[in-house]
């Protein structure tokens, strides 16, 4: 599985034509190969190529934002003008960000995907989450400068690979808006060799040519319709025809040249990290306790149970709804039995699937053992807490024996933690995501309690 050749065109710097290049480009690789697909998006809201490929006046209904949700991108593009496919911009960039939560969700997301030739990503003039997406999943990242502030500027994205432990192999530095009139005396000529020079000094690899500023081409951006026109039918007559026509050869040929692709890598590490998560899921099943420390009932994980899941140090496992009502009652209300106290035992069945609940063993004696019992939200805030002193006759000490007296879990001062499980299946508590969040939360109550 290849996935797409992706290329990311990204500058810290605005106004340095990173959307005319990403535009352009995307057409005359097609225009070099009819046959290849060439998929375009931008993470700006400036709605640029929105204007330059759509077909018609009415809007997708889909858009960018989309790419990070569980929807594969290939069900998000529109087929657009000059046979380029693109993805609908996004007006709402907090939204955007919010839900590119990691660096690598745009990679994954595309490695998955059924997209293939070329992606082409426009980003931002910052490196936010999103250029960072792009960036961590790109083959090809040019970036184009026009001036000693926008060169100066890379370091940022270089860096930035350095951090995620990435070759800078597919950084290129890519001259753009180079006014030819301008003409020096001594070793460099005019500001294209100027810039190439800078940027090689600095250990920078560059694109072979530039991208020359046109009057012309300029004014195809400009017109009381609003549209966008592309270089490639309405600025033949220009140097930036033959400009543009040789980059896209250079991606063209590195594409062709590429082995192995960021996509494939990404979609192998995925794999690799399904596959360890669930060995881990199993050992983890494999270890829970096999019944209900309360009652000795078998707690499948699996089918239409109720039950909540308790955790402390290396021990886990269910405890029967039941039983941890009843230990509840004790504890938090003073009840010595919630048979028949319906009303309050249904306010406590209404409220318990949002809390989280701790439990410690104090202090301990031949008349009895003093508990100590927190009550958190759903987000490991704490609630209440009660001290509770158990005597051996208690009806709840049936349920506390078989967490402590039964060596489940020792009298040492270990908390025990409890959530409730989906009553569907309990099991499912301890997948993926649900369980690093479970653990962060868990987490987040005993260093409150330390």
């Amino acid at each position: 599985m290849p996935g797409p050749y992706v290329v990311a065109v990204s500058s810290e710097k605005g106004g340095v034509g990173k959307t005319t290049l990403a535009t352009n480009l995307a057409i005359y690789l097609k225009a070099l190969d009819e046959e290849l697909p060439v998929t375009l998006f931008s993470f700006d809201n400036h709605f640029s190529v929105d204007k330059m490929f759509r077909i018609g006046q009415s809007p997708g209904s889909a858009a960018v934002d989309a790419l990070f949700a569980p929807r594969p991108p290939e069900d998000l593009v529109e087929l657009g003008q000059y046979g380029v496919q693109f993805i609908p911009s996004c007006s709402d960039l907090e939204s955007l960000r919010r839900k590119a939560r990691k660096v690598g969700d745009l990679g994954r997301a595309l490695a998955a995907s059924g997209l293939s030739g070329i992606v082409i990503i426009d980003t931002r003039p910052d490196l936010d989450i999103l250029t960072q997406n792009a960036l961590f999943a790109a083959d090809r990242v040019i970036v184009p400068v026009k001036d000693a502030p926008s060169l100066e500027n890379c370091k940022n994205l270089h860096d930035f690979f350095d951090r995620q432990g990435l070759s800078r192999r597919p950084l290129r530095i890519l001259p753009c808006l180079i006014d030819g009139r301008i003409q020096y005396d001594g070793p460099f000529r005019n500001p294209h060799e100027l810039l190439r020079a800078y940027a090689i000094n600095r250990g920078y690899r560059c694109l072979e040519g530039y991208i020359s500023k046109s009057p012309k081409v300029e004014s195809l951006n400009t017109n009381p319709e609003g549209k966008i026109y592309p270089v490639l039918t309405y600025g033949r007559n220009t140097d930036v025809h033959s400009q543009f026509s040789q980059l896209a050869r250079q991606v063209f040929t590195d594409m062709r040249s590429t082995g192995r692709r960021r996509c494939a890598d990404l979609h192998q590490a995925a794999q690799s990290a399904a596959a360890a998560e669930n060995r881990t899921l199993t050992r983890r099943l494999a270890s829970l306790a096999a019944t209900c420390p309360g009652c000795g009932q078998n707690l499948p994980v699996s089918g239409d149970r109720h039950a909540f899941y308790w955790e402390a140090n290396e021990r886990a496992g269910f405890l029967d709804e039941a039983c941890f009502t009843a230990l509840v009652f004790r504890l938090a209300y003073g009840q010595q039995d919630a048979g028949d106290r319906a009303p309050l035992l249904e306010l406590f069945r209404e409220t318990a699937a949002q809390s989280l609940y701790a439990l410690r063993c104090e202090e301990t004696s031949p008349a009895g053992s003093t508990y100590r019992f927190f009550r958190f939200d759903d987000e490991g805030r704490e609630i209440s807490r009660r001290q509770i002193f158990s005597h051996p006759e208690d009806q709840t000490s049936e349920v506390l024996r078989g967490l402590f007296d039964s060596g489940v879990v020792n009298r040492d001062g270990s908390l025990i933690t409890f959530c409730p499980a989906p009553a569907k299946a309990p099991g499912s508590i301890l997948e993926k995501s649900a369980y690093r969040n479970l653990r962060a939360l868990f987490a987040r109550m005993t260093e409150h309690l330390s």
